[in-house]
């Protein structure tokens, strides 16, 4: 019969400012994972999918950002969800199987069963309850969570090969270059403690210090504490264990998204509207017209957001707090962040508003919504004024501009 003292821990990789560039403007003074998605902080959802893991202990967020960045997040986010949750920063990037083991210490304190490792830039439903049923079925090292994509896109990835019955990880590769598989690696993982030996194991072969010799227990302690500096999960430590009925796999048939760039932020803040629907349709917003906007469609509308009733919000948006919304406005598809004042009759569509940004009268912020493109949806950085009856298209405006003339498919610096 299973413990019912059995203890299971989760980790969150967070990265730091140097990962975050294919993200600016929008990361140059908020971290990637604080940036909201469905009105929530990216790295709010994969906490919220940790609290349903049965007999949680404690989650852990690594990366390299300062502490002060995450230290209110991570007191609210604890009291919120009545879970510890800590911050551990790297003194530097030490890639993910090496950030798992630089601070097993503090991992392990609570000697868990099962430890999950999740990528805070996945946007997917988090299947991790039923992911943690099938590890324990497999009875191996380690579990991934696996996707089937088009055969076109499968190479931005990394592309795997499993056993079709007993879902055993049979090869692993990152992004080749010719094709291998339609399954490709979500970045979410369960492993046991022995994923630690794993790393210790395949990072010594990796420096080649098979011959070093160890006479007592502290010389061992010292040898397996020099690892090489970046260890990383895929292509160090999954691809040599592959084959070795050490790693399986379990696939989930719902939505998954890599969060790479601003333009796929608002598709998945779509996909975790869509899912509020479902799972907690109290955090969306209502309204007819009549005392309230008229909301078409998934919209999330935070409480302290001033929305006059003749405005008309959806599908697909995210109004954060503090924002003023005049009368006759409209807003599809959009992520409109803290303190900005939209004035009368302005239209945004596929863009995203940055943080204390003004819209004037009549004008228009909008983009085609190509998420792959560069310039695909528009982007307005922190502070941006875009004066009366100016129409910003597909276009990026970095911080503190203010635009007097109409723009196409330009680059404000």
């Amino acid at each position: 019969m299973e413990s019912l003292e059995e203890k299971v821990v989760a980790v969150i990789i967070v990265g730091g400012p140097a990962e975050g560039t294919r993200f600016r403007p929008l990361s140059f003074n908020t971290p990637k994972p604080l940036f909201p998605l469905a009105g929530h902080p990216m790295v709010h959802h994969p906490i919220s999918a940790c609290k349903k893991i049965p007999n949680l202990a404690q989650i852990f967020l690594i990366g390299f950002y300062e502490g002060r960045e995450f230290a209110l997040y991570v007191s609210s986010i604890s009291n919120e969800l009545k879970v510890p949750v800590r911050y551990l920063k790297e003194d530097k990037p030490h890639g993910s199987a090496g950030s798992l083991y630089y601070f097993r210490d503090q991992i392990m304190e609570d000697s868990p069963s099962h430890i999950f490792l999740l990528n805070c830039d996945v946007c997917c439903n988090f299947p991790l309850p039923n992911m943690l049923d099938a590890h324990k079925r497999y009875g191996g090292m380690g579990t991934l969570l696996v996707i089937k994509v088009s055969a076109e896109s499968a190479n931005q990835f990394g592309e795997l090969v499993a056993d079709p019955i007993t879902k055993e990880l049979l090869h692993y590769t990152e992004k080749p270059e010719t094709f291998v598989s339609d399954l490709i690696n979500c970045g979410v993982y369960i492993f046991t403690p022995k994923i630690f030996s794993a790393i210790e194991d395949v990072s010594m072969h990796l420096e080649d210090r098979a011959n070093v010799r160890v006479s007592n227990f502290e010389a061992l302690q010292m040898a397996t504490r020099s690892l090489p500096d970046f260890v990383r999960l895929d292509q160090d430590i999954l691809s040599p264990l592959a084959g070795k009925k050490h790693l399986y796999t379990y696939e989930t048939m719902d939505f998954w998204e890599q969060i790479k760039t601003p333009g796929i932020s608002i598709k998945c803040s779509a996909l975790y509207l869509a899912q509020f629907r479902v799972a907690s349709p109290h955090l969306l917003a209502k309204g007819d017209g009549t005392k309230n906007a008229t909301v078409v469609g998934d919209v999330y509308i935070h409480p302290s957001a001033k929305v006059h009733p003749t405005a008309k919000i959806g599908p697909n948006v995210s109004i954060s707090a503090n924002v003023r919304i005049a009368p006759g406005v409209r807003l599809i598809n959009c992520i409109i962040l803290d303190d900005v004042e939209i004035d009368e009759n302005a239209v945004i569509m596929h863009a995203i508003v940055g943080w204390k940004s003004s819209i004037g009268k009549w004008s228009r912020v909008q983009a085609d919504g190509d998420y792959n493109k560069k310039l695909g949806i528009t982007i307005l950085g922190e502070a941006v004024s875009v004066e009366d009856e100016v129409v910003v298209i597909n276009s990026i405006v970095l911080p503190n501009k203010s635009l007097n003339e109409s723009v196409q498919e330009e680059i404000i610096l």
